[in-house]
């Protein structure tokens, strides 16, 4: 596999601004896809001009991913990488990427390859009105109980903080950086997508949602069904509720 990503450009036309953005993908276990989907995001941010950094999240993988990831960023100095030294979960890994993002706006895809990359420059029209843009799954390709499980969960966590969105751990996101100066994250797993967004809505901020694309994954195996983690979002996911009621009244 050639994991060269394209060459790097800096014109652009006269007179226009560039896009300012950080991309990244929290990743555990993806030698292979992540040369893949690290390549489309460079191509895709390249025909924007933007002005841009990528950076790859490796949550503790015991497979390549972290060498493949270094090899990438030894060829282009806009793609960083950030290791976990142990899996320390999603919610860790999506708060390591915030932290290290250094751009205007940042935006977060898994580095599975189960969204096109193609379809995050619409996305910058929208954040021109909104401070975040949380996408939902067009015909989602996952089997029919993760499914319905995601239903339960996502009406579930918008009952408790009173948000109304359609899939709130889809991962394909934009956010104005600014949005994580001003909120304290705690979520370590999959509770994370729900406190960025309880927490964003509690401060002010603005919230849109447009629908992506899904794509089957071709390799690797998915984390997300573990009961290790389902249970571990459930004891966040109420603890969190009662911080942000306690927050609330004080």
């Amino acid at each position: 596999m050639n994991n060269a990503p394209p060459h790097e450009t800096t014109a652009r036309p006269s007179g226009t601004q560039a896009v300012s953005i950080s991309v990244f993908f929290p990743c555990y276990n993806e030698q292979a896809n992540i040369a893949r989907t690290t390549r489309q995001a460079l191509d895709v941010l390249e025909k924007l001009r933007a002005d841009y950094e990528v950076i790859i999240v490796d949550d503790g993988s015991f497979d390549a991913t972290g060498q493949i990831a270094e090899e990438i960023a030894a060829k282009n100095s806009r793609v960083k990488v950030i290791h976990h030294g142990t899996n320390l979960g999603y919610g860790a890994a999506l708060q390591s990427g915030f932290e290290a993002a250094s751009k205007e706006l940042v935006f977060y895809t898994d580095g599975d390859g189960q969204f096109d990359m193609s379809e995050m420059p619409p996305l910058l029209a929208l954040i021109k009105q909104y401070d975040i843009v949380t996408c939902y799954r067009i015909n989602r390709q996952d089997n029919l109980v993760r499914r319905i499980n995601a239903w339960c969960w996502t009406k579930l966590v918008c009952f408790l903080f009173g948000m109304k969105i359609r899939d709130i751990d889809c991962a394909f996101k934009l956010f104005k950086r600014e949005i994580f100066d001003n909120i304290h994250l705690l979520s370590s797993g999959a509770l994370i997508d729900t406190e960025i967004l309880a927490r964003a809505l509690r401060r002010g901020y603005t919230i849109t949602q447009t629908g992506v694309h899904h794509f089957p994954r071709t390799a690797g195996r998915q984390t997300g069904a573990n009961l290790k983690v389902i249970f571990r979002a459930f004891r966040e996911l109420f603890k969190l509720h009662n911080q942000i009621r306690k927050e609330g009244e004080s």
